[in-house]
């Protein structure tokens, strides 16, 4: 059963005992991402580690030529 099944049986058992309908299949993915890289910055912060432009910084290491 995949996501969209459950939602489909929690929208009928809903409708039925007469509650609320649960959030759709996702509705809070977005905050959910926000909040992770938010997590993510804050953590760095007390370990002394940069917390803006580390992947771009490392891109640039990987892309320099060793010659």
């Amino acid at each position: 059963m995949n996501a969209l099944h459950q939602y489909l049986f929690d929208t009928y058992r809903a409708a039925r005992l007469g509650e609320p309908l649960p959030p759709e299949p996702g509705t809070h993915d977005v905050a959910v991402l926000r909040a992770v890289r938010d997590r993510r910055r804050f953590e760095r912060v007390p370990a002394g580690r940069r917390t803006h432009g580390t992947v771009r910084a490392a891109l640039r290491r990987w892309m320099r030529p060793t010659a």
